[in-house]
């Protein structure tokens, strides 16, 4: 089954949710599932577990680093996206294709962390925490891409943020997802240089493989 690209460049997030729920649409009407990639201006997004005390400025600090907030749907707490983050957004019929959730999830964890490979970047999963991580003993694991999904109606909405030349002092805003004890990292600041496109079309490449 094809699967569409949607490249809506720097998008304001709720636009972008706007897209995604269209396109969540016409999927569920038969159209061909789709993946829209993305980067948003500065938000931080809470999801629907998310401890509104993990956003550590207020409403003023919060404009002066021109920045807002935003309450979604997903899984997960909070999180940031920002300009020089890849966004991806699969609108998946994982009902159609016989995928079961878990398995999604695992198969975008493993496009992710093969793509970075091709950059020569080791990444891995921690258990029982969501997300892409890399580095480790005897450093502490530093966290490079964050995962949220929703599944409606058996396709999935929202997907992943990786941090590629992301301006990382505004993690330091928040408590990334919840967690407190770990680093939060980028491509760039690993001595890699790419840009979100040059990433997305490596890892679209292996994504689309590994659904079918």
């Amino acid at each position: 089954m094809s699967i569409n690209i949607k490249n809506i460049g720097l998008t304001d997030y709720d636009d972008a949710l706007t897209i995604q729920e269209n396109t969540h649409q016409e999927i569920v009407d038969g159209a061909a599932d789709s993946v829209i990639c993305c980067e948003h201006p500065h938000v931080f997004t809470f999801g629907k577990s998310a401890d509104k005390n993990n956003l550590l400025i207020d409403a003023n600090f919060l404009k002066k680093i021109n920045a807002k907030t935003q309450q979604i749907d997903r899984g997960g707490d909070i999180t940031y996206h920002g300009p020089g983050q890849l966004v991806c957004y699969p609108i998946i019929n994982l009902r159609k294709r016989g995928i079961g959730v878990k398995k999604y999830v695992e198969i975008l964890e493993e496009s992710i962390i093969k793509t970075l490979k091709e950059f020569s970047i080791d990444a891995y999963q921690i258990n029982h925490l969501t997300g892409i991580w890399i580095g480790g003993k005897p450093h502490t694991p530093r966290k490079i891409g964050a995962i949220g999904i929703r599944i409606k109606q058996g396709i999935s909405m929202h997907g992943f943020a990786l941090n590629i030349t992301t301006d990382l002092d505004y993690f330091e805003y928040i408590n990334p997802c919840g967690i407190t004890d770990k680093n939060v990292t980028s491509m760039l600041e690993e001595g890699v240089e790419c840009s979100p496109m040059e990433f997305f079309q490596k890892f679209s490449k292996i994504f689309f493989d590994l659904m079918d």
